[in-house]
């Protein structure tokens, strides 16, 4: 006679460098931290928009229901991930960056306070060194999670960007919170595995060079734009996973991506 042994490993647990401990795998909450796909997602004025062509929704002549449909959409908006290759020539494309940079401990650092009062606010290293002194060193490893409130505006296109405009001419007038250069230099010097920010561009913004960037993506740090739902973690001690569509040599994709919170 066979016996049949089975064997159930949590995925957190074995696919990440930093696994979650196990109490918060049986207790944790999860929460998603992505903005669904609709008519009404933000994306960059120059880029297409998500759109969402119905093929099918009815029943067929054999009487089952079917439903289908065609999505086109730029790789960046929405939630999204920004791969190094977007910035830097040779680096990470989409479908290279390796799955344990994608999920580990998240960080989260809170400036929601500073953006209300400028909407041209950037996170600088005083910022980074007050986290750490509330909090300890920010580990290799980590994803670094940067909350500045701008959540509280989507999908208001006017609020979220600074300019309701579509095109090149909407370009100058984009104001929104981002990371200051020093501050991206200085998380690479942490090691850290990847960037988010619930704004639409790790940069300010009024930025015309992506400087913050370009210092990220040389390093093969992926980026996460507009991630959603950052008021509902901690600072410390949540687990992120971040899987965005596996495009083939791509720049970017949606990205789905939830956190395990104690």
């Amino acid at each position: 006679m066979h016996r049949l042994l089975l064997v159930i490993v949590p995925v957190v647990a074995t696919a990440c460098r930093h696994p979650a401990p196990a109490d918060l795998l049986a207790r944790g909450t999860w929460v998603d931290l992505s903005y669904p796909f609709d008519s009404t997602t933000i994306y960059w004025p120059t880029a297409k928009p998500f759109r969402l062509e119905v093929v099918s929704a009815q029943r067929t002549a054999a009487g089952f229901y079917y439903a289908a449909n065609n999505i086109t959409a730029a790789e960046h908006g929405g939630t999204h991930l920004d791969a190094p290759i977007h910035f830097a020539e040779g680096k990470h494309t989409t479908d290279q960056i390796p799955l344990d940079q994608l999920m580990g401990p998240a960080l989260v650092m809170d400036v929601s306070a500073e953006a209300s009062r400028d909407p041209d606010y950037r996170l600088r290293v005083a910022a980074l060194e007050a986290w750490e002194r509330a909090n300890g060193r920010i580990p290799a490893g980590a994803i670094v999670l940067v909350r500045t409130g701008w959540g509280s505006r989507w999908p208001d296109r006017l609020r979220y960007l600074g300019t309701a405009k579509p095109g090149p001419d909407a370009v100058p007038e984009l104001h929104f919170p981002g990371i200051h250069p020093d501050a991206a230099r200085r998380l690479v010097e942490r090691g850290v595995d990847a960037v988010g920010i619930d704004t639409p561009s790790i940069d300010y913004g009024q930025s015309t060079t992506f400087e913050s960037h370009q210092i990220l993506s040389a390093a093969d740090i992926p980026g996460f734009e507009n991630v959603a739902n950052l008021d509902r973690l901690p600072a410390t001690g949540a687990v992120v996973i971040a899987l965005p569509m596996k495009i083939a040599g791509g720049s970017g994709g949606p990205l789905r991506v939830v956190a395990l919170v104690p």
